[in-house]
């Protein structure tokens, strides 16, 4: 994806699939969808597609790391959704995608809110497998002299509901000294 002159800019959107690129966003069945998140894939092969690995003579990593998800299908491990304005929004690495309650969340998503926050240094989110489906849990490495209290929990749980969804809401937010 990239910027199209002949395109207007909608904030927090990539304009458009690049020349070439034969590119769309598939859903967990292979099927593409609008208006929702799902797999960036490429359909069809595009100019600058690597045709191998280095040190991959039978091209199992080169398979591995592309064409698993889908059959010859190229599939780029990144979370996108496509607009309404035929524009991108990419939510971050679909390997770091997490699955609670049968809805796929981008990180990247819950990053982008708790990250804007003066209180909150770094974070990171993990899906931790509990009573038979996943729970997000965000640790947050806080600003020097800042404590996690129960407000400040309240705050981030908050910023993360409002700016992105209730289910990105992490059931646990557990302060840390450092993320490495």
């Amino acid at each position: 994806m990239l910027g199209n002159p002949l395109k207007p800019v909608w904030r927090g959107e990539i304009q458009g699939p690049g020349l070439g690129l034969a590119m769309d966003v598939w859903n967990d069945e292979g099927q593409p969808v609008r208006q929702e998140k799902g797999e960036l894939v490429c359909t069809k092969a595009f100019p600058s597609m690597p045709v191998m690995f280095w040190n991959d003579p039978e091209g199992a990593k080169y398979k591995a790391a592309y064409f698993e998800r889908f059959d010859n299908i190229w599939c780029h491990g990144d979370f996108a959704e496509w607009t309404e304005h035929g524009g991108i929004v990419i939510h971050g690495r679909s390997d770091a995608t997490l699955n609670p309650g049968g809805v796929r969340i981008g990180t990247a998503e819950i990053y982008n809110q708790v990250e804007q926050m003066d209180e909150v240094a770094e974070a990171i989110c993990i899906g931790q497998d509990w009573d038979d489906d996943v729970r997000v849990v965000l640790f947050v490495r806080l600003a020097a002299g800042i404590a996690l209290t129960d407000d400040l929990v309240k705050a981030i749980k908050t910023r993360i509901r409002t700016g992105a969804s209730p289910r990105h809401v992490p059931a646990k937010i557990i302060a840390v000294t450092d993320i490495p």
